[in-house]
């Protein structure tokens, strides 16, 4: 199952993400994580120092790796370099699982505290003032639509701050999108801005608060949110702990944050991934561009009659 975590800049999005990967990791259960906000805290969240963070490897600095790979021997795809970020896999694409060794898990994954770990990459010198962060995140988003998820494993992605998500087609990407509130007026508007754009696309979203301290900031999401609040983060000496530096056992988080996460993993085991539905909003996005900018050629990519899914990875 893929799940991502958005929010308000400071919401605490990135600290949810890596409560919610570790509490997976510590279970035993198969997981990809990947960072793909532009200021790249996910490591440091995981238990990595700030040096190994700054060594990780990058999607973005390995993309040609990563388009020859997952090209396989499509041959609606003349070359690598004719991917974009929106290609969609067919007959003949490699299709990727949680649980493998390949290439590209070799070259932009690390173990983390025992999550596997990779990054989008941060702005360069080279890139400030003359592109936008998509061209890192476009990495991510290829991969995920080659990524072939079953019940029981998962791929967590932290994503950027705010609605930025909408700029691509990459907000449709997962099963379950966890939008971390602060009992806040602005981070209440993130939310509300987020929910209008999803809302034609099937976004199976759910809210949960963070920084909460008493009954009063659970009544304020509550009365926000309504029946998106699935479940709050209290005022955590574990998380505090972390941000010094200090990382400990997922399993000492206090007992009702511990709860909430429980909550989250069953909302998304419970969460069944519609494959033909999921592919065509894929195919959707690519055609998209096609016709804004790339022509026919980048439209014949679409094998019509390919549908992903757990047994096409098999095979």
């Amino acid at each position: 199952m893929k799940v991502a975590f958005v929010g308000k800049g400071g919401s605490g999005k990135t600290t949810l993400a890596s409560l919610f990967t570790s509490s997976l990791a510590d279970a035993g259960l198969p997981v990809l994580a990947i960072d793909a906000d532009i200021n790249q805290h996910l490591a440091v969240a995981l238990g990595a120092s700030q040096e190994q963070a700054d060594a990780l490897p990058t999607l973005g600095d390995n993309l040609p790796l990563i388009k020859e790979y997952l090209r396989g021997d499509n041959p609606r795809i003349a070359s690598a370099d004719a991917m974009i970020k929106t290609t969609p896999p067919g007959r003949g694409s490699r299709l990727m699982t949680p649980r493998e060794h390949n290439p590209i898990t070799d070259a932009c994954f690390r173990d983390i505290a025992g999550v596997r770990l990779a990054v989008t990459g941060r702005f360069a010198e080279d890139d400030l003032g003359v592109a936008c962060y998509h061209s890192k995140t476009g990495a991510a988003e290829l991969l995920l639509n080659h990524l072939v998820d079953g019940p029981g494993e998962y791929v967590v992605v932290d994503m950027t701050a705010g609605a930025d998500a909408f700029a691509s087609g990459l907000f449709t990407r997962f099963d379950v999108t966890f939008l971390v509130c602060e009992p806040t007026v602005r981070s209440v508007g993130v939310y509300r801005q987020y929910t209008e754009y999803a809302r034609d696309f099937g976004v199976r979203l759910a809210v949960v608060g963070n920084k909460v301290t008493d009954e009063e900031d659970v009544d304020f999401l509550r009365e926000a949110v309504g029946a998106d609040l699935l479940g709050w983060v209290g005022t955590s000496k574990h998380v505090r702990a972390a941000e010094r530096g200090q990382t400990r056992p997922i399993g000492e988080l206090e007992p009702h944050n511990l709860g909430t996460l429980r909550t989250m993993l069953s909302t998304v085991d419970a969460t069944e991934r519609d494959w033909e539905r999921y592919h065509a909003q894929a195919v959707e996005f690519h055609l998209r561009n096609a016709r804004s900018w790339a022509g026919q050629e980048l439209a014949d990519q679409v094998d019509p009659d390919f549908v992903p899914g757990p047994l096409a990875a098999v095979d």
